[in-house]
């Protein structure tokens, strides 16, 4: 049987994963709203003129970086799970992300 801390590992990182996924939808939809509006002031981003990335651009390259490696965090800790234990997870995972 998966023992409580790893139990508790694996919710909160699927947790802290899903709240990562739902910053990253908001990230989007905030770049979309952000270049419609610079395009009708017909202003350029300044930063995305110098460095060829504008500061939306990063946020969202480092969310999708952070969704990456919990991601990975949790593969490895399932890859360390028995079958039983990969059967309790299911259900705990899908009450997280409902």
């Amino acid at each position: 049987m998966i023992d409580n801390a790893k139990q508790r590992m694996i919710a909160e990182t699927t947790k802290r994963r899903d709240e990562a996924v739902a910053l990253l939808r908001s990230l989007l939809d905030a770049k979309s709203i952000s270049e419609k509006n610079l395009a009708d002031l017909q202003k350029p981003d300044l930063l995305k003129q110098v460095t060829g990335r504008s500061s939306m651009d990063n946020a969202i390259a480092s969310t999708r970086r952070l969704i990456d490696s919990f991601n990975r965090v949790l593969d490895d800790l399932r890859r360390n799970l028995s079958e039983d234990d990969l059967a309790l997870i299911g259900p705990l995972e899908a009450s997280l992300s409902a």
